[in-house]
């Protein structure tokens, strides 16, 4: 590959990932890595010419307590280096300066008062003081702070409580900052960042999706040669996408198992099976298993225990399925690849728990496990994407907008929406009460013109059983109640509940109660994550 690109070196931050999103937001490539590959690893890394610039991440630790440091090729090399919150007082530190414990902690917002005028924060500002000095409004997470300059650098940065909140030796190209460019929170942090990339670096803008069909196919065939792929398909952006592209590079020798496990959105499966089999002419096989899953969920309340049952029988199911195909027949000699859909998140997120670094918030489960058990290869097309890319990339493949840009749906689907038991009957009821939901985020629009379903970054219907007492005509009911949730958000790691306008909620409401027999009674819920999740198991 041939792009430019940014190394990314994580010390363990929960918000590393943004980095890289920003990154290529700039359309440059990067990849994260842990913080303790080795000197000779990174030279090998950046043998090849493309690697332009290193950004080392910020840590829950401080560096007089860990021995978390950069390798000292990154400062040996003579290319651009940007250290965030850790990776600056690791950069200080490792170069000759001088970290401590500060009097005064800072998290949240700040204003930071830019000095010097250097390359990185010239003309980047939110506002002047009275006396003409560049301010910024950033995010700061930060207890320690570097009290001495290493040799050559200057201070570029400060706040009240941190004389030092940025520090640059323009001679090397050594930039660091307190704050954290990388959250929205810190308003001109893309700026930021983009010159970092763009003009520091010199790193080439080529990392577009449109183009990118072309490298990523061409890789896929050099990769399966003449043999043949199996693909699991779900439904959800991520398996459609990698099925659009995989079927783009192998045509008929790629085959999509598709287990409907009867938690489905309404009309999913046909819908899935008309796209793929109707305007992509590609081979996939519909398992309907819903019987299968309803029964093992029978009388099971508690939610990890409904998501071990759905995640292994789906393995079960495709296994079965995969046994067969992999035998092969009469026109076919069996496939010898399982194609996944793991996106780079998934990788970055299973790197970091392996290597400790980051504190796991979840494990992912198709990142390894599943190709070693059936004896197959493992063909992942999407692994160095992000969401949005994959996105982008869907919509490049030909995949409708609608299907591409759909909100987020959980593996175990409905299962983990209807709360307590699994029941056939509050599958369908929940089904249809959240079709009217989604369908009305689609009509309604706000000022601007744009729908609540694009203003929305997730938006769904929850199945409570409980029943409450109402009223239809002269008589009196006693049937389910439903809850509404919808979020926005621009990472998923924090999220606030919509504000969507009650002429939306009454609609939708009148419209659940009035047309979906079994529920009298809709609530909406105005829970932020944290503390709430968003989904409700």
């Amino acid at each position: 590959m041939s792009h430019s690109k940014i190394l990314i070196l994580d010390f363990g931050s929960q918000v590393t990932q943004l980095i890289a999103r920003r990154v290529r937001e700039a359309h440059v490539f990067c990849e994260v890595h842990p913080c303790d590959v080795s000197s000779d690893w990174v030279r090998e890394y950046a043998k090849d010419g493309n690697l332009k610039g290193i950004i080392l991440s910020g840590s829950h630790a401080s560096v007089y307590e860990v021995d978390d440091r950069a390798p000292d090729a990154v400062f040996e090399l003579g290319i651009p280096v940007l250290g965030i919150c850790y990776g600056m007082q690791t950069m200080a530190e490792q170069l000759g300066g001088k970290v401590e414990a500060g009097h005064t902690r800072e998290f949240g917002y700040a204003e930071v008062r830019a000095h010097g005028h250097t390359e990185l924060l010239k003309g980047i500002e939110d506002f002047a003081t009275p006396e003409g000095h560049g301010m910024l409004k950033v995010w700061m997470s930060h207890g320690d702070k570097v009290t001495q300059l290493p040799e050559g650098f200057k201070v570029m940065a400060s706040t009240p409580a941190c004389p030092i909140a940025g520090m640059a030796d323009e001679s090397r190209h050594f930039y660091a900052v307190q704050f954290h460019p990388e959250v929205t929170h810190t308003v001109q942090g893309q700026a930021l960042l983009n010159r970092f990339v763009l003009d520091i670096c010199k790193a080439s803008p080529d990392w577009i999706m449109g183009n990118y069909i072309e490298e990523a196919v061409a890789k896929i065939r050099e990769q399966v040669g003449d043999e043949e792929v199996i693909l699991g398909l779900s439904g959800g952006v991520d398996s459609s996408v990698a099925a659009a592209l995989i079927h783009r590079a192998i045509g008929d020798k790629l085959t999509c198992v598709f287990v409907d496990h009867g938690l489905l959105r309404l009309n999913e499966g046909d819908m899935v099976m008309d796209m793929f089999v109707g305007k992509l002419h590609a081979k996939v096989i519909r398992v309907d298993a819903s019987d299968l899953f309803l029964g093992k969920l029978a009388g099971v309340s508690e939610p990890e225990a409904k998501r071990k049952i759905i995640g292994g029988l789906f393995v079960d199911v495709f296994k079965e399925q995969a046994a067969k195909l992999k035998a092969g027949d009469g026109g076919h000699k069996g496939a010898t690849f399982l194609a996944q859909g793991t996106i780079y998140p998934d990788v970055i997120e299973s790197g970091g728990a392996k290597s400790k670094k980051a504190v796991t918030i979840k494990s992912h489960h198709n990142v390894g496990g599943l190709p070693e058990q059936l004896g197959l290869k493992l063909l992942e097309p999407l692994r160095e994407l992000f969401k949005d890319e994959v996105r982008e990339l869907g919509v490049a493949l030909g995949l409708p907008r609608e299907m591409v840009y759909r909100h987020p749906f959980p593996g175990p689907g409905l299962g983990v929406r209807i709360l307590g038991e699994v029941k056939k009957e509050y599958a369908d009821l929940l089904r249809r009460a959240d079709a009217i939901f989604i369908e009305e985020l689609r009509n309604f629009t706000d000022e601007s013109g744009k729908t609540w379903y694009d203003l929305t970054s997730q938006a769904f219907t929850v199945f409570l059983p409980v029943k409450s007492v109402g009223v239809m005509g002269d008589g009196r009911t006693y049937d389910y109640v439903v809850a509404l949730r919808a979020v926005q958000t621009s990472d998923f790691m924090t999220a606030d509940w919509a504000e969507l306008p009650y002429a939306l909620l009454k609609k939708v409401s009148g419209r659940i109660i009035n047309e979906v027999r079994g529920i009298n009674r809709v609530t909406y819920d105005v829970s932020s994550k944290p503390p709430a999740t968003i989904e409700w198991e």
